[in-house]
């Protein structure tokens, strides 16, 4: 055996049945987008995962044989095959080494084992990062909760800055964090105006926490790690590129709903749609003129019903839940559980059917009827030929 074989066994070896230093070690081995990589640690787990990969280096065939009663061949021929991959990087997964060099500049590991890991990213099942890599002082988890992604073209016009400002400002000031990808055009918009509201912002970067991405917004990414978090499925030292970006998206997409402030018709922004659809999260778009290039994505993704049309904080915040989850707040407004408040943030202001609030509520067909039936008993909705509209007489 090869002196770099016996290295990486033994790291494989030292890390057997340590879940979160085995976790650490596949965020180096594997991207974020390898399909394969993410089929054997969903199935096995991190550590055992590591173990088996030692194995195939040494036996391939028993390697396959172990994986025999888990998927179709065709599944376990592309593991075995990309375990030559994996294996080139498994000498250099060191985590000590690596959470040193994190250390270093003041970044943090957070795996599912972690209380910091974001709750929302399990939904991504075997697809969810191995781990992240953080920078600044918030909680993850809670920031990630309670999160809007706002996202758009980097070659924005003026118009898409504004009503990105507009819409991340206002969503901050409702006490939501805003998550984009820091990099132009609307991303950047979206940063700079929730750094001037009370919820810290989100950057989720294609390339390691220690070289913020693009180096012209030095400045910008700064100024979200004072207020808020900046982290990355990949360690530092990792450069970010194509597939990264692509990758990262899927991340975004997690937060509770997802808004697109101009899209071109191939626009990247797109790809971190698909994932919001893909995870059942929902989407809002901004129109624009309907002669803009820019905002194509956009009018694309509302005439075929895949987005919501929004214009405004509050209409984005009516797609990711309920503004006030307190269930004593919602006793204390006249709501009688947190149902009813969920259904009466769902109704616009222009009102809604009821397919609409249960969609916008997150409720099924039949809890939001039952929903609404309470807020109209309780004198705080009401509906006329399908529509229901709220009544805030009397209410403070």
């Amino acid at each position: 055996m090869s002196d770099s074989r016996m290295a990486a066994s033994g790291l494989a070896d030292a890390m057997a049945g340590d879940e979160r230093a085995a976790a650490i070690a596949w965020s180096v081995i594997a991207e974020g987008a390898d399909e394969a990589a993410a089929w054997l640690v969903g199935e096995l787990g991190p550590s055992d995962a590591l173990v088996w990969l030692s194995d195939a280096q040494a036996d391939p065939v028993a390697a396959t044989m172990r994986l025999a009663p888990l998927a179709q061949p065709q599944t376990i021929d592309k593991a075995v095959a990309a375990a030559e991959r994996w294996l080139a990087r498994l000498v250099e997964a060191d985590p000590a080494a690596h959470l040193r060099r994190a250390q270093a500049v003041g970044a943090r590991a957070v795996t599912r084992v972690d209380s910091e890991w974001p709750e929302v990213l399990d939904d991504l099942g075997a697809r969810a990062p191995y781990a992240l890599w953080v920078r600044g002082a918030g909680n993850l988890n809670e920031l990630m909760a309670r999160a809007v992604a706002v996202v758009g073209s980097r070659a924005s016009t003026s118009y898409g800055e504004h009503a990105a400002a507009e819409i991340a400002g206002g969503v901050s000031d409702a006490g939501w964090c805003v998550v984009s990808g820091g990099a132009y055009g609307i991303d950047a918009a979206a940063h700079r105006a929730a750094l001037t509201g009370p919820t810290p912002t989100i950057a989720v970067m294609a390339g390691g926490v220690d070289r913020l991405y693009p180096a012209g917004h030095s400045d910008l990414l700064t100024g979200v790690l004072d207020r808020g978090i900046v982290f990355s499925e990949v360690p530092c030292g990792f450069a970010p590129h194509r597939s990264r970006f692509l990758a990262r998206n899927r991340i975004i997409a997690a937060a509770a709903a997802t808004c697109v402030v101009e899209a071109a018709a191939r626009s990247g922004a797109l790809n971190t749609v698909s994932h919001a659809l893909e995870w059942g999260r929902p989407v809002g778009a901004v129109p624009g003129p309907v002669t803009s290039v820019s905002s194509q994505g956009c009018h694309r993704l509302i005439r075929d019903g895949l987005a919501v049309l929004v214009a405004d904080a509050r209409q984005v915040l009516e797609l990711a839940g309920p503004i006030s989850p307190d269930p004593e707040g919602d006793r204390a407004g006249g709501f009688g559980d947190a149902g009813q408040r969920a259904a009466f943030d769902a109704i616009s202001k222009r009102g809604s059917r009821t397919a609409d609030v249960a969609r916008a509520a997150g409720l099924g067909i039949g809890e939001a009827l039952a929903a609404l039936a309470g807020l109209e008993l309780a004198g705080l909705a009401a509906q006329r030929d399908g529509v229901w509209r709220r009544r805030e007489i009397g209410r403070k």
